[in-house]
């Protein structure tokens, strides 16, 4: 039986960083990433604690067993990952709605990653509807950036509410940076 929660323990965070493994982009053949997805940023057990104790990420699982995971960056993290730090230079500049995002309330969605054998069973839904029932009273919105190539999670983020508010290209990818506005839903 599926159930949602936090993250609590060291173990849960260890499970995590299995299925980033199996996930994790040039880890699985091109044909394969291309319909399944993939995860593009290596994180080690001491970035993701640093991140847990920033703000707990959420998690699905089977029983005892993670089957998906969504991490919450909060802003403040952006100089524990410097393979992030132009994604997060690159915000500061952004605007939505004609204003800079800096006058917004946001977070950042550090990764979101389901098990193969658990897609197409809502839990990607899933792990965005916990995200916004924790969050949405800190935030006005969620925010990430998906390579394009990456269509099975650009359909499921568009799906679950996503915009491109921007495109952008860096040394090896072409992104969309997507935003999920809560304010309105409110």
């Amino acid at each position: 039986m599926l159930s949602i929660k936090q993250v609590e323990t060291e173990n849960e965070l260890l499970q995590i960083l299995n299925l980033q493994q199996l996930y994790l982009a040039g880890n699985n053949n091109e044909t394969e990433e291309k319909e399944q997805g993939f995860v593009t940023v290596h994180h080690s057990l001491e970035k993701l604690k640093i991140l847990h104790a920033l703000a707990p990420s959420v998690i699905v699982k089977d029983g005892e067993q993670v089957v998906g995971y969504a991490l919450v960056m909060l802003q403040e993290a952006g100089n524990i990952f410097p393979e992030l730090f132009s994604l997060f230079e690159m915000l500061k500049q952004l605007k939505y709605n004609k204003q800079p995002l800096h006058k917004y309330s946001f977070y950042i969605m550090g990764q979101i990653c389901v098990h193969k054998p658990y897609r197409g069973r809502g839990v990607f839904e899933l792990l965005y509807r916990k995200h916004k029932e924790l969050m949405q009273e800190q935030f006005d919105f969620v925010i990430t950036s998906i390579a394009t190539r990456n269509t099975r999670s650009m359909r499921a983020h568009e799906k679950t509410g996503f915009q491109t508010i921007h495109r952008f290209t860096d040394e090896k990818e072409e992104w969309d940076v997507v935003l999920w506005d809560w304010t309105l839903d409110a």
